[in-house]
């Protein structure tokens, strides 16, 4: 049987660069994906980090002028990934942030430095590197989602792919930038980019692709709906039987608590009590009590989509109960203020840290005891992947992925022993406190508590089973060509 060599474009790859799941999906995939007969290059900015990691490389493509200046495809392979670096210095050699200026805005020229990264996908798409020719081109998030664009206005047959990570972030912008891209009038239409007199990158590529895909089986349903389809609702309705829900999972080799040094002390689902050393080190790092009881983490961006001024404004209630919070994230500057508050409030009960420290995420799962995800909507959601995994019980709002991934233990869930984790109908006030009181109750139970951890580590939160949907996808696509 044929590999099927399918190029991914993705903005950001984990473990080279990193804001958000996006990178650990598109750093994971390919590997899954390989054991079905999938190889996988993946087309990647060069920020001054990526550029970085991959060394020298080989240049192996010159592109004369490409949206203000020369750039380079550069092949490398780092951490097992099959790479090809956009080596375009005049849109991404820039310090700090990926996408946001030293005034904390988005760069002036994100539609340019992402049309470039689609633009040259679609020329990969089109064959322009000698010996190579991906059957499938795979744009991820609105930063790619131009690449189907520029194949169907281009005339090339290629099959394409979308997948949607947050229906929030859809990369729209005035209409004037549309004559800056390149692309034929036709294609600033309803059929392409045009988005209600603007430029719709997102839009354009959901419009355009083959195969649209998001990152679980709720949230496909919930972004056709006007609650959760950001205004492209109609159009997703309209694609309907080309929209897929496949779950994400997590690199289980990456993320493994019998093996990861990134913790005080390693255990696995016959050790869970040898987790009380990881919990003394949160406590240690967070300048926390030391204490027995309920430790809650939170690892995560601070906006409202994650529900997270809703567990702000329950602090006190959270810290009477008994319970404690460690908190690390960054995001939205008056959510920061308001946990940093709550941290002086109750020293000792509350601790932050904001910013982001991948070993530190670990150490978390590793050693707190329950992790809060009460978000608003969840396309798939990672981190309770990874709580589920390390013996961290998630508390999550009923929504997207977290729907699909987290069995509620009600008395049904308990008694089949089939619970791992702790529901919420909604992120309000009164349903998180009713999820608190309850989780605070299970707690006690430590006999029950230990059997909702050992239900989550037994949890398939791999791969296997979604990159086996993904490779059907795209053998369906090949055959769709071929009818």
């Amino acid at each position: 049987m044929k590999t099927i060599q399918v190029l991914a474009v993705t903005p950001e790859i984990f473990p080279l660069i990193k804001t958000g799941g996006l990178a650990d999906v598109t750093g994971a995939l390919p590997g899954a994906l390989a054991d079905h007969n999938v190889a996988v290059r993946t087309l990647i900015p060069g920020y001054p980090k990526v550029m970085e990691s991959i060394g020298e490389g080989e240049a192996i493509y010159i592109f004369p002028e490409l949206y203000g200046g020369t750039a380079r495809l550069i092949a490398a392979t780092v951490a097992g990934l099959d790479l090809l670096v956009l080596d375009a210095p005049h849109l991404f050699n820039r310090p700090g942030s990926l996408y946001l200026g030293p005034d904390g805005k988005d760069w002036f020229d994100n539609a340019t430095r992402f049309a470039a990264l689609s633009c040259a996908a679609g020329e990969i798409g089109r064959g322009v590197l000698p010996g190579y020719q991906p059957d499938v081109v795979h744009a991820h998030d609105w930063q790619a989602a131009l690449t189907p664009v520029f194949l169907r206005f281009g005339g090339h047959q290629v099959r394409t792919v979308v997948t949607v990570h947050n229906m929030a972030f859809q990369g729209q912008f005035p209409a004037d930038n549309f004559p800056l891209l390149g692309l034929p009038a036709g294609a600033f239409s309803l059929n392409g980019v045009e988005y209600y007199g603007g430029v719709g990158y997102l839009k354009g590529g959901l419009a355009c692709a083959d195969a649209i895909t998001t990152v679980s089986p709720t949230y496909a349903d919930e972004i056709c709906t006007g609650a959760f389809g950001m205004g492209l609702h109609g159009l997703l309705r309209a694609r309907h039987n080309v929209l897929h829900g496949i779950v994400n999972g997590i690199d289980t080799a990456v993320w493994n608590p019998a093996t990861d040094d990134a913790l005080a002390q390693t255990y696995d689902i016959r050790s869970l009590g040898r987790r009380v050393a990881n919990k003394r080190a949160i406590e240690l790092r967070f300048n926390l009590q030391e204490d027995d009881g309920l430790l809650y983490c939170v690892v995560s961006r601070l906006t409202w989509q994650k529900g997270l001024d809703v567990l702000a404004a329950n602090l006190d209630t959270l810290v009477a109960s008994g319970a404690r919070l460690a908190l690390l994230g960054s995001g939205d500057a008056a959510l920061e203020q308001q946990f940093i508050e709550a941290s002086l409030r109750h020293p000792g009960r509350v601790g932050v840290i904001v910013g982001y420290d991948e070993p530190l995420s670990h150490l978390l799962m590793g050693g707190a005891d329950a992790i809060l995800v009460p978000s608003r909507f969840e396309p798939c959601g990672l981190t309770q992947l990874y709580g589920l995994r390390y013996g961290c019980v998630p508390v999550v709002a009923r929504t997207g992925g977290l729907a699909d991934t987290i069995v509620d233990a009600n008395e049904a869930a308990i008694s089949a022993g089939a619970a791992t984790g702790v529901m919420c109908h909604a992120a309000d006030s009164g349903a998180l406190n009713a999820a608190l009181e309850r989780t605070q109750r299970l707690y006690t139970d430590r006999k029950l508590w230990a059997a909702l951890q050992r239900a989550g580590m037994k949890t398939d939160v791999s791969w296997d089973h979604s990159a086996a949907r993904y490779a059907a996808l795209y053998i369906q696509l090949l055959k769709e060509k071929q009818a």
